[in-house]
């Protein structure tokens, strides 16, 4: 991460700590587990709180087409970011609970940077719920957790019948974290 990316993170973290709850930016491994399953070849992919870029730079380097990447952020100085380091980028400024109207289909999948388990239930249904209208069958949603539980709450995991892989602790991430893959048995994951 460019030494200004860092400072506007740090500088978006202090002004509006209620759209930026990380600690730090995500590192390259813990970027590289988040896209370590991603195919160029099998279909648009969907970003939710790209932020400064970290992991959009690892879809990138995956080889997925700009044209290909559709990445949502509230945070208006991110979005200007990213559209001015990523040209071909779909930036979408707008919530990530409504990526269910997203115009995107039969996406492989939805790479997480956001604070999930600091949102309430029903912005986590909203979010999960607009995932599963969005992605192919098989398709998984990618989200990272420092916390020792999947970053799902139960109740929308149920309501979903969402069952998940997790990577192991990546502890060259400020702080540790691991990776979890939901997806829905029988959908072909």
């Amino acid at each position: 991460m460019a030494t200004s990316d860092f400072a506007l993170f740090m500088g978006q973290l202090l002004r509006k700590p209620h759209q930026v709850v990380a600690l730090a930016p995500s590192s390259r491994f813990l970027c590289a587990e988040m896209v370590a399953e991603i195919d160029p070849a099998a279909g648009p992919v969907i970003e939710l709180g790209a932020g400064t870029g970290n992991i959009t730079q690892a879809i990138l380097d995956r080889g997925v087409r700009p044209q290909d990447l559709h990445s949502i952020e509230m945070n208006p100085e991110f979005c200007d970011r990213l559209r001015a380091r990523f040209p071909g980028l779909n930036v979408h400024q707008m919530s990530a609970g409504d990526v269910g109207s997203l115009p995107v289909e039969t996406a492989q999948a939805v790479v997480s940077g956001l604070p999930l388990l600091s949102m309430p239930v029903a912005l986590q249904r909203a979010i999960l719920t607009g995932t599963f209208q969005r992605v192919r069958k098989g398709g998984t949603y990618v989200q990272f957790t420092y916390g020792p539980k999947p970053p799902v709450t139960r109740v929308v995991r149920e309501e979903l019948g969402l069952d998940w892989r997790v990577s192991g602790k990546i502890w060259w991430n400020m702080p540790p974290a691991r990776v979890y893959r939901f997806f829905q048995p029988g959908a072909g994951a």
